[in-house]
């Protein structure tokens, strides 16, 4: 089973200006295109995984043969991270409702004091990563975790719902180095029936 680039659900310049047609062409046919073919080059050297899905590979990272498990940590993590980005965004910015929305209430105090709490955590992850909505297994509520470069919530045992990239090729052309003004703006581009969606397949 070869990993493929999956294509994106709407047209370049649908997330404008939030993410403008320039950065999304380079970030998703450049950046994660990337990814794709280094863990692709990863799993020839262990076939033994050849068949392993992307979340399984995640998943069950630590036991992964050393000899390729940096590479499927970097480069699936950033290929699962950048599939599952591109399908929780599009043009719209409507707000949470419906399961999604009662869990925010419940573990946040409403969807303002959530989205506080992550741009906080946003703003204070030093260098490149990530911030993820996540659901938790264990609690079986949804959290908030910052991660670094392309470290995968699957790994440590949750389960991501939505996620913000904060590596500097996501926003840089437009906002530069003003990383509170893009998550700000990215607010306005989530797609949360595509959220409420993936937290109803995390809770089965």
């Amino acid at each position: 089973m070869k990993h493929e680039l999956p294509p994106l659900p709407y047209a370049l310049d649908a997330l404008a200006p939030a993410i403008s047609a320039e950065t999304l062409a380079v970030h998703h046919g450049k950046h994660h295109k990337t990814y794709v073919d280094r863990l692709n080059e990863a799993i020839a050297k262990a076939p033994q995984y050849a068949e392993w899905p992307i979340e399984k590979l995640l998943t069950e990272l630590d036991t992964i043969d050393p000899s390729v498990r940096t590479a499927v940590r970097n480069h699936g993590g950033g290929h699962h991270n950048h599939a599952l980005f591109w399908r929780t965004l599009g043009p719209g910015g409507a707000p949470p409702a419906g399961d999604i929305a009662r869990e925010i209430d419940g573990a946040f105090g409403g969807f303002d004091a959530f989205k506080t709490q992550f741009e906080k955590d946003a703003a204070g992850l030093f260098g490149s990563g990530w911030t993820f909505l996540i659901w938790n297994r264990s609690s079986g509520k949804v959290e908030i975790q910052s991660l670094p470069n392309q470290d995968s919530p699957l790994s440590r045992g949750n389960v991501p719902l939505m996620l913000c990239d904060l590596w500097e090729h996501a926003y840089y052309l437009t906002f530069k180095n003003l990383r509170p003004d893009w998550v700000k703006a990215w607010w306005g581009i989530v797609d949360w029936k595509a959220v409420d969606a993936n937290l109803k397949a995390a809770r089965g």
